[in-house]
């Protein structure tokens, strides 16, 4: 049945439901509610949503409207999460931008986004004015967070504080993106992955009913806002619910675990190198965790004898392990809290809107017990890659989405991630998941942390190789490793090379770079 185009505009706002709508009611629902602590600011869910309003009439002001591209470089902070509301509102495409990219790099994005304006943190200011420079954008909007506006900037705060406080009249879809972000793979150039609310709302419903989320939650984040874990399966929802949100500006040990005790934070997301750190930290023994009820670890895999110790020093926490990728807006597995040590390593079963299953080369299903390449089809899955049909095509080929990782599955649908395709080490002949050997690795005692990856090898085609962090105080060698590998591995899964390390380099997401590994290690073959 059709209706006259003013009925259908009319039926279609007042079943709007997109991300922006979801701060106005929270509001609605919870008015003098505590939303969000950052640093000495403590805002209600009123003062919050009046703030996103503020700031959308602002940008409209200065033209930036549905559909427009708008880059975001800043640490986490109040201004952030309100300019993630506040774009939506508008329908205005917001592209948050790693803040550990280069001048060059963020000129790509800028580039590539099209986007309309900036806004930059005060100590990014000389990186994101080299970015716009290089990649020739000339005028736009230009915000500011932080003290003294340099010229041509305009403070965020007096888009925060001044102007009208009445909810914007735009009407938002679906399916219009809201969200350009940009993946950090192992190509030579990010790809931009687009999220709209319906892909968005549908992650947060999943992250709510399995993640076990309430709208008495306290949680601490301290993960890069710009990544869409933090962003999306945690601060987004808590806004979503009506929650409570402390924003720190980083994952600093000693100013977390303070955090926690002081605002009797009931829940946390943090990858496991961070997990780590806290555990080593000296207040993690002295600092009040009491308050601690969830915990969530994701990003990458969590170790099982740091998960161990994670239930033997934090036995009131309940943890879940959060599987998927950008393309999923991000969630698309969970290993629930009962599941943890008898399922550990795994990633767990499909989230509530989420079907998967694993596929061979050829697109076809493989038996329990096969590896194959995991595949999802789930409303959260992305609109695509901004201006790229052909990657679209493929990471979408037969109807599901493609994400590049490996895995088992059990005969009951859990699912065990083996590897990237790109992280499988194939030596000898013979395939090794990094994954494995690192798991076994980290039964020795005396390890911290370790990443295995594969080198070029003139004999083995690759090498499979450790880079190990002894625990502080621990004198470790590369000989006790290998002794143990041989106790606990094949002979073809066991590393042909040991490095000692004193760390290992990570993304501001807690993801240990093993590309930089591999580069650093290239020629340890031949020398």
């Amino acid at each position: 049945m059709t209706f006259s185009p003013g009925t259908e505009a009319a039926v279609a706002r007042a079943r709007q439901h997109s991300v922006g709508d979801l701060l106005r009611r929270s509001a609605l629902r919870h008015p003098d509610k505590l939303a969000v602590v950052d640093g000495d600011r403590r805002v209600t869910f009123a003062e919050f949503d009046a703030a996103a309003n503020r700031t959308a009439h602002a940008l409209t002001a200065r033209g930036v409207g549905k559909g427009d591209r708008l880059a975001l470089l800043a640490r986490n902070s109040y201004s952030y999460a309100v300019l993630a509301f506040a774009t939506a509102k508008i329908g205005v495409v917001l592209v948050p931008v790693n803040f550990m990219l280069g001048a060059s790099e963020i000129a790509f994005i800028l580039r590539h986004s099209g986007a309309s304006g900036m806004v930059a943190q005060d100590a990014l200011a000389g990186t994101a004015a080299q970015a716009l420079a290089e990649a020739g954008v000339e005028g736009g909007v230009r915000g500011w967070i932080g003290a003294d506006p340099a010229d041509g900037w305009e403070d965020v705060e007096t888009w925060l504080g001044q102007g009208p406080d009445h909810d914007p009249e735009v009407a938002v879809g679906d399916d219009d993106p809201l969200r350009l972000m940009y993946t950090s793979g192992t190509e030579s150039r990010p790809k931009g992955v687009m999220l709209s609310s319906r892909s968005l709302i549908a992650q947060y419903v999943s992250c709510t009913i399995d993640g076990g989320m309430s709208a008495d939650d306290v949680e601490v984040h301290s993960l890069p806002l710009y990544h869409c874990a933090q962003l999306d399966c945690f601060l987004s929802v808590d806004v979503y619910l009506g929650a409570t949100s402390v924003i720190l500006p980083g994952p600093d040990p000693a100013t977390l675990l303070a955090t926690v005790e002081r605002e009797k934070a009931t829940k946390l997301f943090c990858p496991p190198t961070v997990w780590i750190s806290l555990l080593r930290h000296p207040d993690f023994d002295t600092r009040d965790l009491s308050s601690l009820r969830k915990g969530y670890y994701g990003a990458s895999a969590m170790p099982v004898e740091v998960l161990k110790e994670l239930s033997r020093r934090l036995p009131d926490v309940a943890f879940w392990n959060f599987y998927g990728q950008t393309e999923m807006s991000p969630l698309a597995t969970i290993l629930r809290p009962h599941e943890q040590l008898e399922r550990a390593g795994s990633a767990g079963r499909p989230a509530v809107n989420v079907e998967t299953r694993l596929v061979d080369d050829d697109g076809r299903p493989v038996a329990p017990g096969e590896i194959g390449e995991i595949v999802h089809r789930s409303p959260h899955a992305a609109l695509g890659y901004y201006e790229d049909e052909e990657k679209t095509a493929a990471a979408f080929a037969d109807g599901w989405f493609h994400s590049g990782d490996l895995g088992v599955m059990t005969p009951d649908g859990y699912l065990s991630v083996v590897d990237r395709k790109k992280d499988m080490i194939k030596t000898g002949g013979e395939n090794v998941a990094s994954r494995e050997v690192e798991e076994a690795i980290y039964q020795l005692d005396g390890v911290a942390e370790v990443a295995v990856f594969g080198i070029a090898h003139p004999t083995w085609i690759e090498a499979v190789t450790a880079v190990v962090v002894p625990k502080e105080g621990v004198a470790l060698t590369a000989e006790q490793v290998d002794a143990h590998a041989r106790g606990v591995l094949a002979g073809y899964k066991r590393p042909k090379y040991v490095v000692l390390a004193d760390a290992l380099p990570k993304n501001p997401s807690g993801k240990i770079l093993k590309r930089e590994l591999r580069a650093e290690h290239a020629d340890l073959a031949t020398g």
